[in-house]
């Protein structure tokens, strides 16, 4: 007898069922990166070691980079990891972590029971270590972390110690490289080392499965191979920056009102969105501010430059001056913000989370001090339990 009856997709059974698979799903997506990541790290280990050995052993120069890069790329055509750049850094990646001596060194140097969250940061008697038991132990956390995380890591600390602490915390809590690159302009090493205060990192700055698993394949070119959309979850930490600089300003004094956040612009059928809009009352101008949390990027500019010529053309009253822009993000370029704005007409700043000085002189003492916006961007971190 056919007992079977039509399904709800309503009813509680099947939106636990679903859930439950795409749990299984993320979890799948997660592992599958972890082990593509994995063998991609090993791989650029294998070519930095090799590359070094030859140059040792045989007296090659540097140009045999360019070379071993040309022909890998012409051998695996499309595949986007094998450039002269990357392969110097894979140079780079062995270099800075096969030295026993230093390594050896360093977990020495670390205070006793310093952790990343709950977990120690080196757990293995450092008494018991061979040469090559910690330069093994080295190798396989570099494999555990994303290719643009170690980058960041290699490129923006020189302390061993500390790149052992972001190394650590970047495995543990699966941080993006805008992630990563806020905590460590917020000094979480020298808090949760130095001054030994405690952590609650998991809390605050929450990473998702599914970001973890899209953030780590990109991060590892591989998105040519695997293809899984990114979620970015990072608006997250945009979103507590932005609030608190909205609450900043307006404290300030200096003459800001508020008009909106997220405020919406129209041109024809199409909406943008601008992170914060004020008026100021004594440059009597609309001030827009963007928020990048990770380092500038050239069409930030143009992107500003089209917002301020729509805030001009819809929006500016009579009598107002120009709409002025600033845009804030965690890292820049000096030249490349040079470049960026050197053609546009509106007035424009450009700020690590500070003032540049392309806004007019006479602007001085109605906006915030540099030493004001680094203040309140760096403030939000601690606050969820970062310090």
């Amino acid at each position: 007898m056919n007992t079977s009856q039509d399904v709800s997709i309503a009813s509680p059974e099947y939106r636990q069922f679903i859930e439950q698979l795409k749990a299984r799903v993320l979890s799948a997506r997660l592992c599958a990166a972890r082990a593509v990541n994995c063998d991609l790290i090993l791989l650029y280990w294998d070519i930095g070691r090799g590359i070094v050995e030859k140059q040792q052993e045989l007296g090659w120069g540097e140009s045999v980079v360019e070379m071993v890069a040309a022909d890998l790329q012409q051998a695996f055509p499309g595949t986007t990891g094998f450039s002269p750049r990357n392969l110097r850094s894979a140079k780079q990646l062995f270099l800075s972590y096969s030295d026993p001596t230093i390594w050896l060194q360093t977990v020495a140097k670390l205070p006793r029971g310093a952790k990343v969250g709950d977990s120690e940061i080196w757990p293995q008697d450092a008494a018991k270590l061979t040469n090559e038991t910690v330069i093994e132990l080295m190798r396989q956390l570099v494999a555990e972390v994303p290719w643009g995380q170690n980058l960041l890591i290699l490129n923006k600390l020189s302390d061993s110690v500390a790149r052992l602490y972001y190394l650590r915390a970047t495995a543990q809590f699966g941080w993006s490289r805008n992630v990563l690159l806020n905590q460590i302009k917020a000094g979480a090493y020298e808090r949760a080392v130095i001054e030994k205060k405690t952590h609650n990192f998991p809390l605050a700055l929450p990473e998702y499965l599914a970001e973890q698993a899209d953030e780590m394949m990109k991060s590892s070119y591989n998105l040519e191979f695997l293809g899984i959309r990114r979620e970015v979850k990072e608006r997250e930490l945009e979103d507590r920056l932005i609030s608190r600089l909205q609450a900043f300003l307006l404290e300030l004094g200096y003459g800001f009102c508020f008009v909106g956040r997220q405020y919406r612009l129209t041109l024809g059928q199409k909406e943008y969105f601008i992170d914060l809009l004020f008026y100021h009352r004594f440059l009597k101008a609309l001030v827009a501010f963007e928020l990048k949390v990770g380092q500038f990027e050239p069409e930030y500019a143009g992107k500003m430059d089209f917002y301020l010529n729509l805030l001009n053309d819809t929006q500016r009253g009579e009598g107002d001056q120009p709409s002025i822009g600033i845009i804030l993000c965690a890292e820049k370029d000096d030249v490349e913000v040079e470049y960026a704005l050197r053609t546009k007409k509106n007035p424009i700043g450009v700020a690590v989370y500070q003032l540049q000085s392309k806004l007019p002189a006479d602007m001085k003492g109605k906006l915030p001090t540099e030493k004001q916006l680094a203040d309140v961007v760096r403030a939000v971190l601690p606050e969820r339990g970062v310090s």
